[in-house]
């Protein structure tokens, strides 16, 4: 019984560690031109992990709309 409570323990602590990332918003991106380049190369170099995930939508989203203003 002991041994079976310590798992539980174990893994309910295992599944609140992980910090969910921080979504930047696209207005985010757009004034902090690094950090979107930092994040459009992740997507980039990961389309199939994260090309659904919400930064790599708002990068996406920011990048096309700093081309639409630089016309």
């Amino acid at each position: 019984m002991k041994v079976l409570a310590l798992c539980m323990l174990i893994i309910a602590l295992a599944a609140c560690s992980n910090e969910p990332e921080r979504a930047y918003t696209v207005d985010e991106f757009l004034a902090n031109k690094s950090l979107l380049a930092e994040v459009i190369g992740k997507c980039r170099n990961n389309p199939g992990e994260l090309g659904n995930t919400p930064n790599c939508q708002n990068a996406a989203a920011a990048a096309f709309k700093a081309g639409l203003q630089g016309m």
